[in-house]
Protein backbone atom coordinates (compact mmCIF):
# COMPACT_ATOMS: atom_id res chain seq x y z
CA UNK A 1 0.00 0.00 0.00
CA UNK A 2 0.99 3.83 -0.66
CA UNK A 3 2.20 5.50 2.55
CA UNK A 4 2.33 9.25 3.49
CA UNK A 5 5.81 9.10 6.12
CA UNK A 6 8.81 6.96 5.65
CA UNK A 7 10.67 7.32 8.56
CA UNK A 8 14.60 5.77 7.47
CA UNK A 9 17.36 4.56 9.43
CA UNK A 10 20.58 6.07 8.18
CA UNK A 11 23.72 3.89 8.94
CA UNK A 12 23.29 0.95 6.81
CA UNK A 13 20.61 1.54 4.91
CA UNK A 14 21.00 5.04 3.24
CA UNK A 15 24.40 5.55 4.10
CA UNK A 16 27.39 2.74 3.56
CA UNK A 17 29.07 2.83 7.21
CA UNK A 18 29.79 -0.66 8.01
CA UNK A 19 33.63 -0.92 6.62
CA UNK A 20 33.75 2.02 8.62
CA UNK A 21 32.23 0.57 11.43
CA UNK A 22 34.67 -2.81 11.26
CA UNK A 23 37.71 -0.81 11.05
CA UNK A 24 36.78 1.45 14.13
CA UNK A 25 34.95 -1.08 16.47
CA UNK A 26 38.37 -2.64 18.08
CA UNK A 27 39.79 0.86 19.18
CA UNK A 28 36.01 1.79 20.54
CA UNK A 29 36.66 -1.20 22.43
CA UNK A 30 39.92 -0.97 23.78
CA UNK A 31 38.98 2.36 24.82
CA UNK A 32 35.98 1.84 26.48
CA UNK A 33 37.05 -1.88 27.81
CA UNK A 34 34.60 -3.89 26.26
CA UNK A 35 35.35 -7.16 24.12
CA UNK A 36 36.94 -7.27 20.41
CA UNK A 37 35.43 -8.18 17.25
CA UNK A 38 37.53 -10.72 15.92
CA UNK A 39 36.71 -11.34 11.99
CA UNK A 40 34.83 -15.03 13.25
CA UNK A 41 32.30 -13.02 15.11
CA UNK A 42 31.11 -10.65 12.61
CA UNK A 43 28.30 -13.41 10.89
CA UNK A 44 27.13 -14.50 14.36
CA UNK A 45 26.52 -10.39 15.27
CA UNK A 46 24.84 -9.98 12.16
CA UNK A 47 22.02 -12.39 13.69
CA UNK A 48 21.62 -10.96 16.80
CA UNK A 49 19.60 -8.68 18.28
CA UNK A 50 21.08 -5.15 20.13
CA UNK A 51 20.56 -6.58 23.28
CA UNK A 52 22.28 -10.00 22.49
CA UNK A 53 25.47 -7.99 20.51
CA UNK A 54 25.71 -5.37 23.72
CA UNK A 55 25.79 -9.16 26.02
CA UNK A 56 28.40 -10.82 23.58
CA UNK A 57 30.63 -7.55 23.86
CA UNK A 58 30.36 -7.11 27.37
CA UNK A 59 29.27 -3.76 27.07
CA UNK A 60 27.82 -2.14 30.94
CA UNK A 61 24.89 -0.57 29.53
CA UNK A 62 26.03 2.61 31.64
CA UNK A 63 28.53 3.06 29.32
CA UNK A 64 26.64 3.54 26.50
CA UNK A 65 26.11 7.09 26.54
CA UNK A 66 29.72 7.50 26.25
CA UNK A 67 30.27 5.34 23.64
CA UNK A 68 27.57 6.99 21.81
CA UNK A 69 29.41 10.64 22.20
CA UNK A 70 32.52 9.03 20.93
CA UNK A 71 31.58 7.41 17.90
CA UNK A 72 29.72 10.47 16.94
CA UNK A 73 33.12 11.78 17.03
CA UNK A 74 34.59 9.88 15.03
CA UNK A 75 31.97 9.84 12.13
CA UNK A 76 32.55 13.05 12.11
CA UNK A 77 35.98 13.04 11.51
CA UNK A 78 35.79 10.41 9.30
CA UNK A 79 32.47 11.90 6.67
CA UNK A 80 34.38 11.87 4.29
CA UNK A 81 34.99 8.11 4.27
CA UNK A 82 31.24 7.46 4.48
CA UNK A 83 29.23 7.55 1.51
CA UNK A 84 25.80 6.91 0.67
CA UNK A 85 24.51 3.68 -1.30
CA UNK A 86 24.41 3.75 -5.00
CA UNK A 87 20.72 4.22 -5.92
CA UNK A 88 19.92 6.53 -2.83
CA UNK A 89 19.70 10.17 -3.99
CA UNK A 90 17.17 9.07 -6.42
CA UNK A 91 14.90 6.98 -4.88
CA UNK A 92 14.55 9.72 -2.14
CA UNK A 93 13.65 12.21 -4.61
CA UNK A 94 11.55 10.16 -6.51
CA UNK A 95 9.79 9.75 -3.16
CA UNK A 96 9.86 13.35 -2.72
CA UNK A 97 8.04 13.95 -6.09
CA UNK A 98 5.46 12.00 -5.27
CA UNK A 99 4.17 13.47 -1.78
CA UNK A 100 5.99 11.28 0.48
CA UNK A 101 7.47 12.74 3.65
CA UNK A 102 10.37 11.74 4.38
CA UNK A 103 12.21 11.51 8.12
CA UNK A 104 15.35 10.59 9.29
CA UNK A 105 15.69 8.48 12.89
CA UNK A 106 19.65 7.74 14.14
CA UNK A 107 21.28 7.60 16.94
CA UNK A 108 23.88 10.03 15.30
CA UNK A 109 24.32 13.92 15.30
CA UNK A 110 21.85 15.78 12.76
CA UNK A 111 25.07 17.66 11.86
CA UNK A 112 26.62 14.20 10.66
CA UNK A 113 23.66 13.30 9.21
CA UNK A 114 23.37 15.98 7.58
CA UNK A 115 26.81 15.89 5.98
CA UNK A 116 26.48 12.63 4.89
CA UNK A 117 23.36 13.08 2.99
CA UNK A 118 24.50 16.22 1.21
CA UNK A 119 22.41 17.50 -0.86
CA UNK A 120 19.58 15.17 -0.35
CA UNK A 121 19.26 16.33 3.23
CA UNK A 122 16.95 18.88 2.06
CA UNK A 123 14.14 16.78 1.12
CA UNK A 124 13.69 15.36 4.29
CA UNK A 125 11.02 17.02 6.53
CA UNK A 126 12.05 15.94 10.04
CA UNK A 127 14.91 15.08 11.86
CA UNK A 128 14.92 12.96 15.44
CA UNK A 129 18.83 12.36 16.15
CA UNK A 130 21.03 11.60 18.68
CA UNK A 131 21.14 8.82 21.55
CA UNK A 132 18.05 8.94 23.06
CA UNK A 133 17.08 7.43 26.73
CA UNK A 134 13.80 5.58 25.35
CA UNK A 135 15.23 4.69 21.99
CA UNK A 136 13.60 4.27 18.68
CA UNK A 137 9.92 4.24 19.58
CA UNK A 138 10.27 7.44 21.77
CA UNK A 139 11.70 9.12 18.03
CA UNK A 140 9.64 7.04 15.59
CA UNK A 141 5.95 8.73 17.95
CA UNK A 142 7.53 12.31 17.68
CA UNK A 143 8.53 11.94 14.31
CA UNK A 144 4.79 10.65 13.64
CA UNK A 145 3.14 13.63 15.39
CA UNK A 146 5.17 16.58 13.65
CA UNK A 147 4.47 15.05 10.44
CA UNK A 148 0.51 15.03 11.44
CA UNK A 149 -0.28 11.70 9.86
CA UNK A 150 -2.25 8.44 11.26
CA UNK A 151 0.16 5.30 12.27
CA UNK A 152 -1.25 3.19 9.48
CA UNK A 153 0.05 5.70 6.76
CA UNK A 154 3.74 5.46 7.77
CA UNK A 155 6.26 2.77 7.31
CA UNK A 156 9.85 2.80 8.65
CA UNK A 157 12.66 1.44 7.30
CA UNK A 158 15.78 0.35 8.37
CA UNK A 159 18.69 -2.44 8.43
CA UNK A 160 18.94 -3.89 11.86
CA UNK A 161 16.78 -5.93 14.08
CA UNK A 162 15.89 -3.02 16.45
CA UNK A 163 14.37 -1.00 13.97
CA UNK A 164 11.53 -3.72 12.78
CA UNK A 165 11.23 -3.99 16.94
CA UNK A 166 10.55 0.11 17.14
CA UNK A 167 8.67 -0.06 14.24
CA UNK A 168 6.07 -2.36 15.66
CA UNK A 169 6.15 -1.08 19.33
CA UNK A 170 4.70 2.42 18.03
CA UNK A 171 2.19 -0.13 15.60
CA UNK A 172 3.57 0.85 11.71
CA UNK A 173 4.74 -0.91 9.05
CA UNK A 174 8.49 -1.77 8.75
CA UNK A 175 10.46 -2.52 6.02
CA UNK A 176 14.22 -4.31 5.80
CA UNK A 177 16.57 -3.44 3.86
CA UNK A 178 19.02 -6.48 2.56
CA UNK A 179 22.46 -4.09 2.36
CA UNK A 180 22.92 -3.35 5.68
CA UNK A 181 24.72 -4.24 9.19
CA UNK A 182 22.04 -7.40 10.16
CA UNK A 183 22.52 -10.44 7.82
CA UNK A 184 19.01 -10.38 6.08
CA UNK A 185 18.10 -14.00 7.08
CA UNK A 186 17.91 -12.29 10.77
CA UNK A 187 15.43 -9.79 8.96
CA UNK A 188 13.23 -12.16 7.38
CA UNK A 189 13.01 -14.31 10.29
CA UNK A 190 10.91 -11.45 12.07
CA UNK A 191 8.99 -11.47 9.42
CA UNK A 192 8.72 -7.32 8.49
CA UNK A 193 5.82 -5.79 6.47
CA UNK A 194 8.17 -5.47 3.56
CA UNK A 195 11.94 -6.85 2.63
CA UNK A 196 14.16 -4.81 0.13
CA UNK A 197 16.76 -6.24 -1.95
CA UNK A 198 17.21 -3.56 -4.36
CA UNK A 199 17.12 0.27 -3.88
CA UNK A 200 14.84 0.86 -6.08
CA UNK A 201 12.25 -1.92 -4.61
CA UNK A 202 11.42 1.09 -2.19
CA UNK A 203 9.53 3.23 -4.51
CA UNK A 204 7.21 0.95 -5.64
CA UNK A 205 5.81 -0.26 -2.66
CA UNK A 206 5.73 3.24 -0.99
CA UNK A 207 4.08 4.73 -3.84
CA UNK A 208 2.35 2.02 -5.83
CA UNK A 209 3.82 0.48 -8.50
CA UNK A 210 1.14 2.56 -10.36
CA UNK A 211 1.17 5.67 -8.22
CA UNK A 212 4.26 7.42 -8.97
CA UNK A 213 4.33 10.30 -10.98
CA UNK A 214 7.98 10.55 -11.96
CA UNK A 215 10.79 7.78 -11.27
CA UNK A 216 14.40 8.94 -11.26
CA UNK A 217 16.90 7.24 -12.40
CA UNK A 218 20.61 8.00 -12.21
CA UNK A 219 22.79 8.07 -15.30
Amino acid sequence: MPYSLAIFDLDGTLADSFPWFLRTINDVADRFGFRRVKDEDIEKLRHASSREILSHLEVPLWKLPAIARHARRLKAEAASEISLFAGVEAMLQTLADNGVQLALVTSDSEANAREKLGDAATLFSHFDCSASLFGKPAKFRRVIGRAGVEPSQVIGIGDEVRDIEAARAVGIACGAVCWGYAAPAALRALKPDHVFEQMDEIVGVLCGTHGTRRVVSEA
